[in-house]
């Protein structure tokens, strides 16, 4: 691991050659040069890959793990996936065509997501795909639509438990929400499936995302495998005796801000191992699905952008850049983030410094709205027009969750090497 030791002290996996950071042994400059110029967004293939080996080491044998496509749905970066996963989750039909075009099977393939249309239900019940089911009216638009397509549907239930998952980024289960099936309305749901257009494949458990803390995910996961026991045993007494597997979603998160550490993945990983061990008499031939998107992709992938414009105002300089949140909405504080924090950063200078000065800047994009902020009030080398500016743990949730369209600037570029 190489260390960042010019801006804000941030531990990462990327190389540095002669001050600068290198993807796939090429600089930022030649990969700006390379797509004809700034903004993009670069993801490191082989980090992608060994944190996936990592992970898969760590995993129980009954255990199989699937990605997310909704962290980063890049065509190339979804494809080189495919090759080192079990399978793949899916939130809309156009990740679907995506993910039937790679090596993953169809059965393999999940799909889920609150307000799926009937056409939704229509294309993953003729692809094969297995439909987590987030609602009764849901259930019953894939039992008619199944029926007239004269073709069985595969299903999950997507449970929505009276738990939840603690110090989670996104909470998705306990109490009121718009995610699955609450726990308590299961039996009815098991006893109004029509076996005869209807194949239960399992139940799809996620209890929320982004969470660094090791002791709530060891907790969350053991109740989800008692919930996980029970739910096989109840589908047993309704005559629903070939589960194939359980989702227990992840919930696996990297650290974005100075004050977080790393997960301790080894030690969730090692709970889950033991936990297994307690229900074997009715999960020993059931396969257990872990789905990482943002985990498996973030800390991969760099925003890159220039700087076009330098300022001082009333005290407060500005590095005004090419990009900003119509590329990176996460990192503009506008995804979720109730007090705006800096993304881990740095500067890289295209000229050789005269010295080692540094100076605090706030970094903005070129949008006019006080929001468009890449990084406030941060310490970098002094900085000149045409020098880069990078954004790490960049791989998730970036150009796709970002509004690309905003003001009609000019296209982003995205490259995996």
């Amino acid at each position: 691991m190489k260390t960042d030791n010019k801006t804000m002290a941030h531990q990462h996996n990327f190389t540095i050659q002669n001050n600068a950071i290198s993807v796939a042994d090429h600089s930022i400059d030649h990969i700006a040069q390379m797509l004809g110029g700034t903004p993009f967004y670069v993801y490191d293939k082989q980090q992608i890959i060994d944190r996936i080996d990592a992970l898969k080491v760590l995993l129980p044998p009954q255990v199989k793990l699937h990605y997310a496509i909704k962290a980063n749905p890049l065509p190339s970066l979804v494809h080189m996936i495919a090759q080192h996963v079990s399978g793949f989750d899916v939130a809309s039909t156009q990740e679907m065509l995506l993910a039937l075009q790679t090596n993953i099977s169809a059965t393999d393939i999940s799909f889920a997501g609150p307000g799926k249309t009937e056409q939704d239900l229509r294309s993953a019940i003729i692809a094969n795909v297995t439909l987590h089911v987030e609602s009764t009216n849901e259930l019953s638009s894939i039992q008619t639509i199944a029926s007239s397509l004269n073709k069985k549907a595969n299903i999950a239930i997507r449970v929505n438990p009276l738990f939840e998952l603690k110090a989670s980024g996104m909470k998705m289960s306990g109490g009121s929400k718009p995610f699955g099936i609450d726990e308590e309305h299961i039996d009815t749901i098991l006893q109004e499936i029509d076996h005869t257009v209807i194949k239960l494949c399992g139940f799809h458990i996620y209890s929320g995302s982004q969470n660094l803390n090791a002791d709530a995910l060891i907790e969350c996961q053991k109740q989800t495998l008692s919930l996980a026991n029970n739910l096989v045993s109840l589908a047993q007494q309704h005559n629903h005796k070939q589960l194939i597997y359980i989702n227990i979603g992840g919930g696996l998160g990297v650290p974005y801000f100075s004050h977080e550490k790393p997960l301790a993945v080894d030690k969730v990983f090692q709970h889950l191992t033991s936990a297994l061990t307690q229900y074997q008499s009715n999960l020993a031939n059931i396969e257990i699905v872990i789905e990482l998107g943002r985990h498996l992709v973030a800390e991969a992938g760099l925003y890159v952008t220039k700087v076009i414009d330098k300022k001082e105002s009333r005290g407060q300089q500005y590095l005004v850049c090419d990009g900003g949140l119509h590329h990176h909405l996460a990192n503009s504080g506008n995804f979720g983030q109730v007090i705006r924090k800096n993304y881990p950063v740095r500067l890289e200078q295209q000229h050789t410094p005269i010295d080692d000065s540094t100076e605090t800047v706030s970094v903005v994009g070129p949008l006019c709205t006080p929001l468009d902020i890449l990084a406030e009030k941060v310490t970098l080398p002094t900085a000149n027009i045409g020098d880069y500016f990078i954004i790490f743990q960049s791989g998730a949730y970036g150009a796709s969750a970002s509004p690309v369209n905003f003001l009609s600037q000019p296209a982003l570029k995205e490259i995996l090497l």
